[in-house]
């Protein structure tokens, strides 16, 4: 049986696409294919990475010019196919550009970019993403955004929080949700929300930025342990 294999797809502006591939390849135990966004072909791999950075510079809107490169069609085609897609930060933001997760990412209410570490709640852990952390568990990884608010209608938000699609919120490191902990006004201190079927997650921190000892803290590296695991399955 050959090995599990992941993709990234790279962006101009990308800046957190080698992040995401040093630690798959930890993970995995070898390095993932880098496709960039012109390409309108896309391997068949078990797992695609959507990586943070500035797609494009952001103009337009963050994710928007991104979220219509031909790559992107593939990786919409793979992921109604079942295929298991991680969207960070900017990666975020192309998943809800492209139809993929719901809602949008708005300008940060502080109107400021924000660079320092947050606690996350992790909401649940019988998905692909979350399976090597416990339900509960209070996380500590960086975002880095200046339009990370996570913002969608009344009905939709309802839905999420009804069918447990929430896999992330931002919280107090003793895993309270209150406002002083929501680093940039995302509803429901919303960080990270899975599709319908549970194969796409998006979020906004980047568990790549701490998942390795050399950078300060491993609380990232689970999930990356987690999607190995799944996929080699």
């Amino acid at each position: 049986m050959s090995a599990a294999s992941a993709a990234v797809i790279v962006f101009p502006g990308s800046n957190c696409d080698r992040d995401i591939a040093v630690s798959l390849e930890a993970a995995l135990g070898h390095a993932p294919q880098m496709v960039w966004h012109g390409d309108s072909d896309l391997p068949n791999v078990d797992l695609i990475a959507v990586p943070g950075g500035f797609s494009y510079g952001d103009y337009l809107r963050s994710g928007a010019m991104a979220a219509n490169s031909p790559i992107m069609r593939e990786v919409v085609a793979q992921a109604g196919r079942g295929v298991p897609v991680l969207g960070i930060c900017n990666g975020f933001q192309v998943l809800t550009e492209c139809g993929l997760l719901p809602g949008v990412l708005m300008r940060n209410a502080s109107l400021k970019f924000i660079c320092r570490d947050v606690d996350l709640r992790v909401e649940r852990n019988d998905t692909i993403f979350t399976r090597d952390y416990g339900a509960g568990d209070v996380i500590r990884v960086p975002v880095a955004h200046h339009d990370g608010n996570y913002f969608t209608d009344p009905d939709t938000l309802k839905s999420l929080e009804d069918n447990d699609r929430v896999a992330f919120r931002y919280c107090a490191p003793d895993g309270a949700v209150t406002q002083a902990a929501n680093p940039n006004g995302s509803l429901n201190n919303i960080a990270g929300i899975l599709n319908e079927e549970g194969n796409v997650l998006g979020m906004m921190p980047h568990p790549e930025r701490l998942a390795d000892p050399q950078l300060g803290g491993t609380d990232g590296a689970p999930m990356f342990t987690a999607l190995a695991e799944a996929i080699a399955a």
